[in-house]
């Protein structure tokens, strides 16, 4: 947008009559701002891998409640062009405990009434994962979860959930993009009254009676209980909730499982929008370990466990000999969570011939090998976790696979497929007990990690963000991947490039020129194949300002593997940052 356009639009913003004070307010503030105003009009929330997510204010790119009424009435008319037996199914809704979210989530109601649609929102804040449960329980057509995850307290976002409970896909998603900027006038759109929507039973108000079900579904999550039982009472860990949802449900789900020698971090079990004790709620920085630390060093806790404020990623710090606690990678958990679910089936007798595993493409190939091991199939996918759902319901569909588990290298893991999204409350609950399986063998969880990679090698996995802000960020993330399509890579590092894959255009190059199509939908992703069996992955963000670095390296011991990783990392910085 010119500038001429971006005034006209916070013109119409101070001059609409059914602006919020709080908006009116912020508007005004910005009046002699020509960079804030830039900033909140110069583009418009768009939809990535996880949906609309946006620093919370005025503006269309902002999260408001114009904004969440505009993306909401895109699925309304999407929904209108259904069959009557698929529109008539509702929307479920839930929410975390950020800022505006409750608002969101009824004002998300409000639309969907208004075209005589039902929804069915929670009475309370509630995780990710069980409002993708919700939407299969209730046999909704979609769902709507009003979260920005582990984001900074600024941020809020507005994910779209499709009937299989997976988030849209891109063809759905793409579809319903269209809808949502036809939505032109955004003070125009028509919301209903809540009382006059329970009257007529376009507003149901959920909560414990789907907790109770999902609470059965995750009873079948852990697979040894008669550990639980004996080990698991020795076992000793801390939980947090990192101020969000996981407070709702996972002390009741580890209760039944019979976990009872825990303790949760006080502080950090108050949903605070906040986020007082922590300001970037992610379980993969190790500050946001520190309360948690401090409680498991008075304890003498084996393990620290951690979920984001929407409960959908998981993080874990395990206590070492010397009493300090090594955080675990993403990777790392999802390796040991799998070895130990693939084992136990093997043991069992109970693996099954078709098993599936589903990763994304940027995650460890440690658990490629594992999988291998236990003669399971391992499917990659592109980042973000509706294509594992995809996967998954494809398997259902084709009756060709069974899935086993899936994960992201970004701390999210799935279980069982009762949910269509990553889990953080069955992670919680299996890891735990893998916790306990190794504790009954004197080990720890780091451990089990090392006795893999004594089987396997070693792999070391970092990924690298840049940060491209404002509005020209985009124009510069753009720039940066076309220089890299332009100006392919033949070695790096010092290692010739063995293979590059090109997921714009569907191709795999290797070194001699031959291509190959690639099986997956087209996203703006590069990814090389080294020949020290290092792999080296780009791709901008679906959902922030960055274009993230993934490398991953292996190596004969843990010292040669660290050393690698941290020469690729340097390379990263010193050749490919500076193009």
């Amino acid at each position: 947008m010119n500038n001429t356009e971006i005034m006209a639009s916070y013109t119409d913003w101070k001059q609409a009559e059914n602006m919020p004070t709080d908006l009116r307010t912020e508007l005004a503030a910005m009046a002699n701002d020509q960079a804030a105003i830039t900033d909140a009009f110069g583009t418009s929330l768009s939809f990535g891998t996880a949906g609309m997510r946006g620093v919370i204010g005025a503006g269309t790119n902002r999260m408001n409640i114009f904004t969440v009424r505009q993306a909401t009435e895109g699925l309304a008319q999407m929904m209108e062009t259904l069959p009557a037996a698929d529109r008539d199914r509702g929307v479920a809704i839930s929410f975390d405990p950020r800022y505006n979210s409750r608002l969101f989530a009824h004002e998300a109601a409000r639309v969907l009434g208004a075209h005589g649609i039902k929804s069915f929102v929670f009475d309370d804040i509630r995780p990710t994962p069980e409002l993708s449960f919700a939407v299969r329980h209730l046999h909704t057509y979609a769902g709507i979860m009003i979260t920005a995850s582990h984001n900074p307290k600024q941020y809020n976002g507005y994910k779209i959930y499709g009937p299989d409970g997976g988030q849209m896909p891109p063809k759905e998603s793409d579809l319903m993009t269209t809808y949502v900027r036809q939505v032109k006038d955004l003070f125009a759109i028509p919301v209903a009254a809540e009382p006059e929507l329970r009257k007529q039973k376009l507003l149901q108000i959920i909560g414990e009676d789907v907790d109770v079900a999902y609470l059965d579904q995750i009873k079948t999550v852990n697979v040894n209980h008669d550990l639980i039982q004996t080990v698991g009472k020795d076992l000793k860990f801390v939980y947090t909730p990192l101020h969000g949802t996981g407070k709702i449900i996972a002390r009741r789900a580890l209760s039944d499982a019979g976990f009872q020698n825990y303790d949760v971090v006080t502080a950090q079990t108050i949903a605070d929008p906040e986020f007082p004790t922590t300001p970037f709620p992610n379980p993969e920085f190790a500050q946001t370990f520190d309360l948690a630390i401090e409680l498991g060093n008075r304890e003498n806790a084996d393990v620290l466990i951690a979920t984001d404020p929407d409960a959908d990623r998981l993080g874990a710090a395990v206590r070492q000999p010397d009493g300090t606690y090594q955080l675990m990678t993403g990777n790392q958990i999802a390796s040991v969570l799998l070895d130990y679910i693939l084992k136990a089936k093997q043991a069992a007798h109970d693996l099954p011939a078709d098993g599936m595993v589903v990763k994304s493409i940027v995650s460890t190939e440690l658990a490629t090998d594992i999988a291998k091991h236990y003669g399971v199939t391992m499917k990659n996918v592109l980042t973000g976790f509706k294509f594992i759902a995809e996967q998954i319901q494809l398997a259902e569909t084709n009756h060709d696979h069974t899935f086993l588990f899936g994960f992201e290298e970004s701390f999210g893991y799935l279980i069982k497929p009762f949910v269509r999204d990553k889990d953080a409350i069955q992670s919680t609950m299996l890891l735990a007990e893998v916790a306990a399986y190794y504790k009954q063998q004197g080990q720890t969880l780091y451990d089990g990690l090392q006795g893999l990679y004594k089987q396997y090698g070693y792999f070391e996995e970092e990924t690298i963000s840049e940060e491209f802000a404002g509005l020209d960020g985009q124009a510069q993330m753009q720039q940066l991947m076309e220089n890299f399509r332009n100006h392919p890579l033949t070695e790096f590092n010092g290692s010739q490039v063995l293979a590059r894959e090109d997921f714009l255009t569907s191709e795999k190059t290797t070194a001699d020129g031959t291509t190959t199509p690639i099986d997956l939908p087209q996203s703006n992703v590069l990814k090389y194949w080294l020949a020290d069996g290092t792999w080296l992955a780009i791709r901008p963000s679906g959902t922030e300002p960055k274009i993230k670095f993934y490398v991953g390296v292996k190596a004969d011991s843990q010292a040669a593997a660290t050393d690698r990783l941290q020469s690729y990392v340097a390379a990263i910085h010193n050749d490919l940052l500076k193009q």
